[in-house]
């Protein structure tokens, strides 16, 4: 059995895109559709099919890949282990998390990675969806959970899942006790901006267009922006994972409100295998979270 074969399978799987998985391996298109042809004739059996120009896993594909990955991961740290016995140096994983994104999933992998691996630290930078990009880009992050894409083909996004979102109202607010609420309730209400700069404001996500809001503070985290309504500033949207209990404050849904989370990794970028085996199992675990 080739390795390589292994290896371009368990990506294409997560991909589902020829062209995708063959740039993030750094190989040709023909190149990988001869290996994965190669690998199903050795089998006998069909690990993908056709969806219009697009392709899909089989149910075969499915269980094939939760095997390959597991023996992957096998690999890669009986790798580790190898390199521990000539070195000490500790491997840095350099992740961005999108404000309020860093949820109960996020920090558990964190923590069992580090206990299964004790060369790996992790070294995490909180910011804006465009920064952490920049950040990808210049090579300064190794990879980001972020919430928005863009067009730039220096960047590859696989989608996670999707966070939900409410707002921090003062304690005995008038709309405390209406739930959900509509963003046009929220909208008429003074807004303290949390981690969103103005050109992607609350009001043109709910209303599709440039909204008047009644924006007092704009704020970087979300301990500032709910200390500030709990002093009665004003009303605050921010994501489910980002609401923690604070004296003062009731925490509202949203009604129907959520907003999808992605991936970004840098093209052509090659990871050292402790990391990128961290990425593989950070965007298992939130894909089936998100399910």
């Amino acid at each position: 059995m080739n390795y390589n074969y292994l290896r371009y399978f368990s990506v294409l799987a997560q991909v589902e895109h020829y062209t995708l998985a063959a740039a993030r391996l750094g190989i040709s298109q023909p190149s990988l559709s001869s290996a994965i042809h190669h690998l199903e004739t050795e089998l006998g059996v069909q690990l993908f099919e056709k969806v219009g120009r697009n392709i899909r896993l089989t149910e075969e594909g499915r269980f094939y890949q939760e095997k390959v990955d597991a023996a992957l991961n096998e690999l890669n740290q009986a790798s580790m282990t190898l390199r521990e016995s000539k070195t000490s140096a500790p491997v840095v994983i350099r992740m961005g998390i999108v404000s309020g994104a860093l949820d109960s999933t996020v920090s558990k992998e964190i923590k069992d990675y580090i206990r299964q691996n004790e060369r790996i630290r992790f070294r995490l930078t909180e910011s804006s969806a465009e920064e952490l990009m920049d950040l990808v880009r210049e090579e300064k992050l190794d990879m980001a959970i972020v919430d928005t894409t863009n067009r730039d083909r220096s960047l590859h996004f696989r989608k996670l899942g999707q966070r939900n979102f409410c707002v921090a109202l003062p304690q005995g607010h008038p709309l405390e006790k209406e739930t959900p609420l509509t963003p046009q309730q929220i909208l008429a209400q003074p807004q303290i901006v949390f981690n969103y700069d103005m050109e992607n404001s609350f009001g043109q996500w709910a209303s599709g267009a440039a909204a008047e809001e009644q924006v007092l503070c704009t704020v970087n985290t979300a301990r500032s922006a709910i200390s500030l309504v709990a002093e009665g500033v004003g009303v605050c949207v921010l994501s489910e994972e980002a609401a923690f209990p604070h004296p003062g404050v009731t925490f509202v849904p949203i009604d129907n409100w959520h907003q999808a989370l992605y991936m970004c990794i840098l093209y052509d970028k090659w990871l050292e295998p402790p990391i990128w085996g961290f990425v593989e199992i950070l965007v298992k675990q939130l894909r089936k979270q998100g399910q």
